[in-house]
């Protein structure tokens, strides 16, 4: 029988275990939040978005910080993490669609080939790996960043310009190097920093992945 003076602790640990997850899924929530608030249009509705859209960058950073820390990072969490991203981005850019149309018409040629590519990364992973996409490229999360400005400029103003010309280039490159990552390796594998990192990692070689930001 458990002594029990332990018990406290365990459920400590618990607790703590559960956070990235549960910084996960809040981001999950905050996704249909937004787009609730896009469609009734509540007071202060804009303000309120453009704060849940912050939060949803602070869950994503801290869920895998804190995972590492904690040494409970494993390969289902990241795919997890990788899947409830994209369901947050769909529902944040589906909530600026319904706000700003007019934009979304405007700049719809950029918009497509930035989503196709997007969605040919994926193509490319099943049909390869079986498997979707979870590199967790340093790159990508750098374009996370400037999607996060742009859709925030988006959300306040209805228009975007050179932030969303940056958002579009970055967004091209990053998704270029992904099929490039995907290409070059033989096998599936999560959390490859860059190509670099990916030629390494075809060549049979160890790889150092950021304590921060990756594995």
């Amino acid at each position: 029988m458990l002594n029990e003076e332990f018990k406290p602790m365990i459920s400590k640990t618990k607790v703590f275990h559960s956070i990235p997850i549960g910084l996960i899924y809040a981001r999950l929530g905050f996704g249909f939040i937004i787009v609730a608030l896009s469609y009734f249009q509540i007071t202060w509705f804009r303000g309120i978005i453009v704060t849940l859209i912050i939060l949803g960058i602070i869950s994503d950073i801290f869920d895998g910080i804190i995972a590492r820390k904690l040494q409970i990072s494993s390969l289902k969490l990241r795919r997890m993490d990788s899947f409830i991203d994209q369901i947050f981005w769909i529902c944040t850019l589906g909530a600026a669609f319904i706000i700003c149309k007019e934009f979304f018409i405007r700049e719809y040629v950029k918009l497509i080939i930035i989503l196709s590519i997007e969605g040919l990364t994926y193509v490319i992973s099943y049909i390869k790996f079986k498997k979707e996409v979870v590199t967790h490229a340093i790159f990508s999360k750098i374009w996370t960043l400037t999607i996060m400005a742009t859709l925030i400029e988006i959300m306040l103003s209805c228009n975007s310009g050179l932030l969303f010309s940056i958002c579009f280039y970055v967004g091209v490159l990053s998704r270029l190097e992904i099929i490039a990552i995907l290409i070059t390796l033989k096998q599936w594998c999560n959390d490859v920093p860059s190509i670099y990192h990916a030629f390494l990692l075809r060549e049979g070689k160890e790889i150092t992945r950021n304590k921060l930001f990756n594995g």
